[in-house]
């Protein structure tokens, strides 16, 4: 059994570690990416870029029509795979492209795919490579992902949206469609998502539903506590860990609701996100929001005290050495606050809470855990993860303490929702 003082050195030594795994959860996936005839071809050269860069192994076929706007050079570079545009092709030794490349899929992604394409699809067309190729795959294990792209009038057309509703009712997976400027000097829905967007939509369809039925209420980042209209109290805390568990979440098949800090981060897709500032605004927004949540987790670095009173106008210095007298209340625990609630006592909410720590985390996470009543304390070195895109983790709740060595914030993020899942699972068995 560790020391509190061995547990503390070897957090911060995992977290000092420069190195971190090579890992990512399309890393190793095989896709075929299809394009179709749209000026959104040019996005799929991001798109194939992005799943390279994430570690999947990219196979683009291009229809005809697709290579009047991308070259199958520029994908060929992009991907490092030669590209496929025609069902004759020689280079397949029995001359089955369509055969070969679906059975050696983990899933054919069309991005972008054409209101022509989508009508071929759902009558089973299969006049060249793609649309052969989607036909011919094993249904049961090679999914079809489905990235829309065309003008907002298409989109809107009664056919279209009839053929979507087709496409999903034979299984495939059909991606919304992003709202804004199109190529043509109209404004409405029908682009096709960025490539961004969609890697995040292809880690949500492989990610295992564990927090399915679910409604996760996460808060984040810090709170700003006013001292004059220019000048507050607040810390370091960026965020990017409640943001990163938000988005686990999500993909984990829960409904999210985010109550944020002020922060510089942009809201996760299918989020529901609330901006506050202070701790009091914290507490208010949550009050109302954790009434329909079954989990609650308190990511947020809240400040513990705040100034009695804010000057109306700035407090200026008169030159004469004399410094102003500030006074602080303590901010409510919103916290334990919650974890004592009738909700959270029955079992019906299941509270989590994080401690940010300078030292002693073994001990300061054991008594913060204690404290303030919850199942589940998270706790970190505060300097070493404040706005890092990467942290190490203790978990401990009433068994003990479990380490999370140093990793992405995105991993820990995953593995977490995970551990969370795991402990609900146990609290349902036993009621």
């Amino acid at each position: 059994m560790q020391s509190t003082r061995e547990m503390e050195n070897e957090i911060i030594k995992v977290s000092r570690s420069a190195t971190l795994p090579n890992m990512n959860d399309l890393h190793g996936k095989r896709i075929v990416l299809g394009l179709t005839g749209g000026i959104a071809c040019y996005k799929a050269a991001e798109l194939c870029r992005s799943l390279v860069k994430v570690g999947a192994k990219v196979q683009v076929v291009m229809t005809e029509s697709a290579a009047q706007f991308i070259t199958p050079v520029t994908m060929q570079a992009l991907s490092g795979q030669p590209v496929f545009t025609s069902q004759w092709d020689a280079r397949e030794g029995n001359n089955m492209a369509h055969i070969n490349l679906s059975r050696d899929a983990d899933a054919i992604l069309i991005a972008p795919a054409s209101a022509d394409f989508m009508a071929k699809l759902i009558h089973g067309k299969a006049d060249e490579l793609l649309s052969l190729m989607c036909l011919a795959r094993p249904i049961q294990t090679v999914p079809l992902i489905v990235a829309p792209a065309m003008n907002r009038e298409m989109w809107a057309h009664p056919a279209t949206q009839r053929n979507v509703a087709q496409l999903k009712a034979d299984g495939a997976h059909v991606l919304n469609v992003g709202q804004g400027d199109q190529a043509c000097g109209e404004t409405g829905d029908g682009r096709m998502l960025e490539a961004e967007e969609i890697v995040d939509e292809l880690l949500s369809f492989w990610t295992p539903k564990v927090l399915q039925g679910q409604h996760v209420l996460i808060t984040a980042g810090p709170t700003y506590e006013a001292i004059d209209p220019v000048r507050g109290i607040t810390n370091l805390s960026s965020g990017k860990m409640g943001f990163a568990i938000a988005k686990a979440a999500y993909h984990a098949g829960a409904k999210v609701s985010l109550i944020a800090g002020p922060v510089s981060l942009s809201t996760p897709r299918g989020i529901q996100r609330v901006d506050v500032l202070s701790a009091m605004q914290m507490r208010d927004a949550v009050h109302l929001a954790v009434q329909s949540a079954t989990i609650f987790i308190s990511a947020a670095a809240v400040a513990d005290w705040r100034p009695d009173h804010a000057a109306n106008y700035k407090i200026k210095k008169d030159g004469s050495g004399d410094t102003p007298e500030l006074s602080f209340v303590e901010n409510p625990d919103i916290l334990a606050a919650v974890a004592r609630s009738t909700r959270a006592q029955s079992g019906e909410l299941f509270c989590v809470g994080f401690a940010a720590e300078s030292h002693d985390l073994l001990a300061q996470a054991t008594a913060k855990r204690v404290r303030k009543d919850v199942p589940l304390l998270v706790g970190n070195i505060g300097p070493s993860t404040f706005g890092q895109d990467d942290n190490a983790l203790l978990l401990v709740d009433a068994e003990g303490a479990k380490e999370m060595p140093r990793d992405t914030k995105t991993h820990l993020a995953q593995d977490l929702v995970k551990e969370i899942a795991s402990r609900i699972g146990k609290n349902h068995s036993r009621n």
